[in-house]
């Protein structure tokens, strides 16, 4: 007979550091995680039953892709977008997709130093894509996940978890989408414009504002050149450091403002909007609050505005 006696103190979840909280809300959230295993282990440990600790991953229709836990996929390219930001692109089995929903992020699994970081990120992807998902991801000279980033090779493998969060659309559920942005909070944008103009049926008008530094930080201008030729989108340019409109190509000069949003620019922009928009907000905290704010001083409710 085997009197050994269970190592569960060695089994013992251990607790998550605030480093490894992304901070965007997820749910499950790290922490939530950590307490639904303490108590699976303390139930384990009250039976001395270590069958108890199995666990079942979650998979989606196409990937293998879970809140819950970490799943690696290998870095196939990266693409400079400009000075201190890469579009980065990571395989997936042959012909399987993310089954992602509008405006779901994910959650990068960073070490850097031996200390475990994490951090929410939308693709940019169509969330039909095959084979792959792409983001882009900018590199802050001092930020500890960019860091993690910066060492990353062609053929690496990097763990994500998720997807989370979502924006809730149907085609003509909104008679106009107004999307503001700034600097990679363009991101989920760019899934929603490519889901309404790839559906001949959505006749949602679209107007996208987007802000930058100046011309050259503008992301995806190939892409958001090809957008701008259907008939609903619209796309502004605001640019806080650009010295002057004549610096910038023809066809940007007609569509851009030097300095910031202000309310007698967006006042203007809703004015022009062909149906009452819905409006989408994505950036730093203290843009999203000046919009959010600039939007309720001019009357919009916050039942018509949605922040990622």
């Amino acid at each position: 007979m085997n009197n050994t006696k269970y190592d569960w103190l060695s089994v013992k979840p251990a607790e998550p550091t605030p480093t490894q909280c992304c901070g965007s809300g997820c749910s499950p959230c790290i922490f939530d995680l950590y307490q639904a295993e303490l108590e699976l282990w303390e139930k384990a440990k009250e039976r001395d039953d270590p069958n108890l600790l199995r666990k079942v991953k979650v998979k989606t229709q196409d990937v293998r892709l879970s809140p819950e836990t970490f799943t690696e996929f290998r870095l196939c390219s990266v693409e400079r977008e400009t000075e201190d930001t890469n579009r980065y692109r990571f395989q997936l089995p042959s012909g399987g997709s993310l089954g992602l929903k509008l405006g779901q992020h994910l959650v990068l699994r960073g070490m850097v130093n031996g200390v475990e970081i994490q951090r929410a990120y939308t693709p940019i992807s169509s969330i039909d894509s095959k084979g792959h998902f792409e983001l882009l991801l900018k590199v802050y000279e001092h930020g500890l996940m960019s860091q993690y980033i910066k060492c990353w090779r062609q053929e690496d493998y990097v763990a994500w978890r998720g997807p989370f969060g979502g924006f809730l659309y149907k085609p003509n559920k909104y008679g106009e989408l107004l999307m503001l942005c700034s600097g990679t909070g363009i991101a989920p944008m760019l899934p929603i414009l490519t889901h309404v103009t790839d559906d001949e049926d959505d006749e949602t008008f679209l107007t996208l504002v987007i802000c930058a530094r100046d011309f050259q930080n503008v992301y995806m201008k190939n892409f958001l050149k090809e957008q701008s030729k259907y008939w609903n989108v619209r796309i502004f340019f605001v640019l806080s450091q650009e010295r002057s409109l004549e610096n910038l190509p023809l066809s940007y000069k007609g569509n851009s403002k030097l300095g910031r949003i202000d309310s007698l620019f967006l006042a203007k922009v809703l004015e022009t909007c062909r149906r009452r928009p819905y409006v989408l907000i994505c950036g730093s905290v203290p843009f999203t609050e000046d919009m959010t704010h600039m939007l309720k001083h001019l009357g919009h409710k916050d039942t018509s505005i949605f922040c990622f």
